[in-house]
């Protein structure tokens, strides 16, 4: 396996190491921590095709990798398998922010055997796909599909994609504004839409889903699916069950990316999209923010175009980066993270990891052991410790 170290700050001279631990900024004299060793990316496979999500089962070997344009392979033993887990390339859309997006297994796969995917069909709209593993474990059984959740996209772009459960057993969908540019049927601030949502759904409670009891908007007010709204293309996101939180990338417009994070408990945020766009208004200058939620970091078209989420690590190979969120940019292909303060509410250890050009960075995964892996061009590469 490939390998390519990643240097950073914990690195340099002892004299520049010294100088950083406290350094001036904006707002003066602020305290910087000496970063973590090392780390490396090593290759774990090629040959994909725009590979744009990757997820394991507890307790299971096997690695799944979503291929957009609508396969779902099998990495096992550092081995692609040949054969597809589940091919719906047929079923899909072709267009460039369309096709199979997400995939999430059921937390009592070991004995249903359920996955649970988000694809735009052949008309772009989005669709939520329950399909059963084979009793021979090797494919995901066609004839078992069962929709869970239909929305109709005015547009090709801003589908979202991303489906997770959470640790309280609950589907989470997010969508986007459903597309165009600057949101012209303005759903991100629609309660009456799912598009430009956070949908919170009970797959185990009714046919096809139940309606949480507690969702901010299950007695009225708004669609009762939704959990939080107010974004435009959610393009990755991690709930974070050790930490309480879910982090959440919102793909910008003509000038900000950003990440957004909350904690779990708390339902019904608005995260503002199309009132403001990053820290600042959108179109109008002056607007109202109150009871909008402001993204915690954000980054200009200067330094990438489209960002590209990721996840908070929890694994044990690296343990000096717990709790540290990594995430990229599309165009740009650095990579960053950052750990966030409950406590004061803030940003804080901000990095970015030098590392060679390894292309666009289509997406982020991460296996049952909380190690995380960078999808990027034909190939995935693992988070590990420099030697």
């Amino acid at each position: 396996m490939k390998s390519i170290i990643a240097r950073t700050a914990a690195h340099l001279t002892l004299v520049t190491l010294l100088a950083s631990t406290l350094s001036c900024g904006e707002d003066g004299m602020t305290a910087t921590l000496p970063m973590a060793d090392d780390i490396v990316l090593t290759e774990v496979t090629a040959g994909l095709e725009r590979p744009v999500f990757l997820t394991g089962i507890p307790g299971d070997p096997r690695l799944f990798i979503v291929e957009q344009r609508g396969r779902i392979r099998v990495l096992q033993n550092g081995v692609l398998r040949p054969e597809p887990y589940l091919d719906i390339g047929g079923l899909l859309s072709s267009g460039n922010e369309q096709g199979l997006l997400g995939l999430a297994f059921h937390p009592d796969f070991g004995s249903n055997g359920f996955a649970y995917v988000d694809y735009t069909d052949g008309s772009g709209d989005t669709r939520v796909m329950r399909y059963t593993e084979r009793a021979d474990g090797f494919v995901l059984d066609p004839a078992s599909a069962t929709q869970i959740l239909f929305v109709d996209q005015p547009y090709g772009n801003h589908n979202g994609g991303q489906v997770q459960f959470g640790p309280d057993g609950m589907l989470y969908v997010a969508l986007g504004d459903g597309g165009s540019g600057g949101d012209p049927q303005g759903n991100g601030q629609n309660l009456d839409t799912l598009l430009g949502s956070i949908l919170r759904i009970d797959v185990d409670g009714g046919d096809p889903y139940a309606i949480p009891e507690d969702n901010p908007f299950a007695s009225g007010g708004g669609r009762p699916e939704i959990w939080a709204y107010g974004v435009r293309n959610p393009w990755r996101s991690d709930i974070d069950a050790e930490g309480g939180l879910i982090f959440i990338a919102d793909v910008g417009q003509n000038d900000w990316e950003e990440v957004n994070v909350a904690p779990m408990a708390e339902a019904g945020i608005n995260y503002g999209w199309n009132t403001v766009e990053g820290p600042e208004c959108y179109r109008t200058p002056g607007c109202d923010g109150t009871g909008l939620r402001y993204p915690v970091l954000w980054y200009d078209h200067d330094e990438g175009c489209s960002i590209t989420g990721g996840y908070v690590y929890r694994g044990e190979a690296i343990p000096d980066l717990a709790g540290t969120y990594f995430y990229s940019d599309y165009c740009s292909g650095w990579l960053r993270s950052f750990r966030w303060d409950p406590a004061g509410g803030e940003v804080i250890e901000q990095r970015e990891w030098s590392i060679p050009d390894i292309g666009s960075v289509y997406s982020f995964g991460k296996d049952p052991a909380g190690e995380l892996y960078v999808l990027a061009g034909s190939k995935v590469w693992r988070i590990d410790p420099a030697p």
